[in-house]
C-alpha cells in the first residue's frame, strides 16, 4: 500500500511541500536584502534554504513510511523544488555569484522537464528518478555552498563550489535526457493501448 497513490491532497507530506512553496518568497527577499554583502540577512536566507529543503527530505519519508504518496505530491513536490532552487539560481546570478550560462542550462532543463511531465500526464505521472533525485541533492548541495556568508572569502571554498556546480549542470543536463527518453516511451505505450 506504501507505493500506491492516493487520492487525499491534504496530508503531511503536501502540507509539507505547500509549506516549501510557502518559504520561496521569504528565502528571495532575504537573499535579495541582503545585496552581495554576506550578513545577517544571507544567514537569514541560508537558514530559510536549509530549512525548505529538509522539508523535502521529510516530506518524502513521511509519504513513503506512511502510504501517503499522492498524484498531487508527485508533481507538486517537484515544482517545490524547482521554484527553491530556480530563486537561489537566479538570485546568485543577479548578484554575480553564479555564472548566468549554469543558471540557464539549469532553469530550461528543469522547467522543461516540468512541462513535459505535464504534457504527459494524460499517459501517466513520471515519477521522480534516482538520477534525477542525485541531481536535486548536487543543486542542493552546490547552492548551499555559494549561500554560506563565507565561501566568498575562502578561496578554496570558492572554488569547490564552482567545480560542484560543472558538475551539478552536468548531472541536470544528463537526467534531463532520460526523463525525454522516458516521457517518449510513455506516450509510445499509451497510444499503442
Amino acid at each position: 500500500m506504501s507505493g500506491t497513490p492516493t487520492s487525499q491532497v491534504w496530508n503531511l507530506p503536501n502540507i509539507l511541500t505547500m509549506l516549501r512553496i510557502a518559504l520561496v518568497p521569504f528565502f528571495a527577499w532575504f537573499l535579495l536584502a541582503d545585496a552581495g554583502e554576506h550578513g545577517l540577512w544571507r544567514w537569514a536566507a541560508l537558514a530559510v534554504f536549509a530549512v525548505a529543503m529538509y522539508t523535502d527530505k521529510l516530506d518524502g519519508d513521511i509519504a513513503r513510511a506512511r502510504g501517503l504518496i499522492t498524484d498531487f505530491g508527485k508533481i507538486a513536490d517537484p515544482i517545490a523544488d524547482k521554484l527553491l532552487t530556480g530563486a537561489a539560481f537566479v538570485i546568485l546570478s543577479v548578484l554575480g555569484e553564479i555564472p548566468w550560462w549554469a543558471t540557464l542550462i539549469i532553469l530550461v532543463r528543469e522547467w522543461g522537464i516540468t512541462l513535459l511531465r505535464l504534457v504527459v500526464i494524460r499517459y501517466g505521472v513520471i515519477p521522480a528518478s534516482s538520477g534525477g533525485k542525485i541531481k536535486t541533492v548536487l543543486q542542493t548541495v552546490v547552492l548551499f555552498l555559494y549561500l554560506l556568508p563565507f565561501t566568498a572569502q575562502w578561496t578554496w571554498l570558492g572554488v569547490a563550489a564552482f567545480v560542484l556546480l560543472l558538475a551539478t549542470v552536468a548531472v541536470t543536463l544528463v537526467t534531463g535526457l532520460q526523463y525525454v527518453f522516458l516521457s517518449a516511451r510513455l506516450i509510445r505505450g499509451g497510444s499503442r493501448a
